[in-house]
């Protein structure tokens, strides 16, 4: 059970303030690595496995998604939020120390539970706090500061580097992490009856892996998600090859794109609904993935980041909304969880296959995005044919 702090019908009351927050917080302090990453790897001799920067972040996040479903639904949002912070924390202290490929690599495996963890908490709890009927528009305003920090974040994280040092960048990451942990120790837990944590809570049964009734939306969150995994292996290189020496221009130009259809998009759904607004933004994806993958020129680069900027902005919060409208109230921490699986999954293979098919041939751009391409026309094609199927059996 939950319970609703007294909000009336609005949404910006001080304990979703301070939630977007500590989630502005919490996202900065792993995007700003972003753009450095692939050349930090390069430098320690493993320019080949550029694609698992993000195929291993996300495994363990998947992994772990499970276990943070079952524990925001049992010992409580806030505890499950500052563990995924606290991870972050750690993490960025120990990246300065790495010496070999593999010991980086084991680290961006132990930083994926952080947002295996910090995402499903900082959910459950924005449906606990805000109105049914405003809910997509909540999640737009929420993905908005995540938004917010993929357009800032990797620009700060290329700023402090070239101000100071690589290493003073992972120090800065692991102090917003710390801050976003504080926030939280002052917020109200929204879970009334929760349960002390035990080592039994671990154990994950088959039941408690998916919530079923969330199926579709996770489907299509994988579709859409393989896109963004694509854009996070490749978009730092086809940058400089295009001659955009500011590698985090890319993202500033997709989530600048983002930030002004977010929270939109969430009004949208409420109004028109999740799946003729999702129809929207996977056919807009599927499109900008081409126009990315085929660009000659940087403003031909850049027109693609806006477009896919505008249909991830449209995306997100519709699809989290969707999960929650899908879900049941007592499994609602489950039917997060599942949605962030197939999101992981989807950015994970996303990054793997981009890494394998592009192999640091600036040729193969365009094959590479057609197959996030492909895949995003796949979710349209679901939403338009196979859901209608589905909604006919039940």
């Amino acid at each position: 059970m939950m319970t609703r702090l007294p909000a009336a019908d609005r949404i910006f009351s001080l304990h979703f303030i301070l939630l977007c927050l500590s989630a502005f917080l919490f996202f900065a302090s792993f995007n700003m690595m972003i753009p450095e990453l692939p050349a930090y790897l390069s430098g320690m001799g493993g320019g080949a496995y550029k694609g698992l920067i993000i195929a291993l972040f996300t495994v363990t996040a998947g992994i772990s998604r499970p276990f943070s479903g079952k524990l925001t639904d049992t010992i409580g949002r806030i505890p499950v939020m500052a563990f995924g912070s606290l991870v972050c924390f750690v993490c960025g202290f120990l990246y300065p120390w790495l010496q070999t490929v593999a010991a980086f690599l084991l680290l961006r495996l132990v930083h994926g539970f952080s947002t295996g963890f910090k995402p499903t908490g900082t959910s459950a709890y924005v449906a606990d706090v805000v109105p049914i009927h405003r809910r997509g528009e909540a999640m737009g305003w929420l993905g908005l500061w995540g938004t917010t920090d993929m357009a800032i974040g990797p620009q700060i994280g290329s700023l402090v580097t070239d101000a100071f040092s690589l290493d003073f960048m992972f120090y800065t990451s692991s102090v917003l992490a710390l801050l976003s942990i504080v926030i939280l120790l002052r917020m109200p837990e929204t879970l009334t009856d929760k349960v002390p944590f035990r080592l039994g809570l671990l154990r994950i049964s088959r039941q408690e892996i998916v919530e079923p009734l969330v199926i579709p939306a996770a489907l299509v969150t994988f579709l859409t998600s393989f896109a963004y995994g694509t854009v996070l292996t490749i978009a730092p290189d086809q940058s400089v090859f295009l001659g955009i020496n500011n590698k985090g221009l890319f993202f500033t130009t997709f989530t600048v794109a983002s930030l002004a259809t977010r929270f939109l998009a969430g009004k949208w759904s409420d109004k028109l609904g999740r799946v003729p607004v999702l129809k929207i933004s996977s056919l807009g994806m599927a499109i900008a993935m081409l126009l990315v993958g085929f660009a000659h020129t940087p403003v031909a680069f850049l027109v693609g980041a806006a477009l896919f900027g505008v249909a991830l902005g449209t995306n997100s919060p519709t699809v989290s909304a969707w999960t929650i409208d899908l879900s049941q109230e007592e499994h609602r921490g489950r039917a997060v969880a599942t949605m962030y699986i197939a999101l992981e999954a989807g950015i994970g293979t996303g990054a793997l296959m981009a890494g394998i098919i592009y192999d640091n041939d600036p040729s193969r751009f365009g094959l590479t995005f057609f197959l996030a391409a492909l895949l995003a026309l796949l979710a349209f094609l679901y939403l338009v044919f196979g859901y209608r199927k589905q909604l006919q059996k039940v």
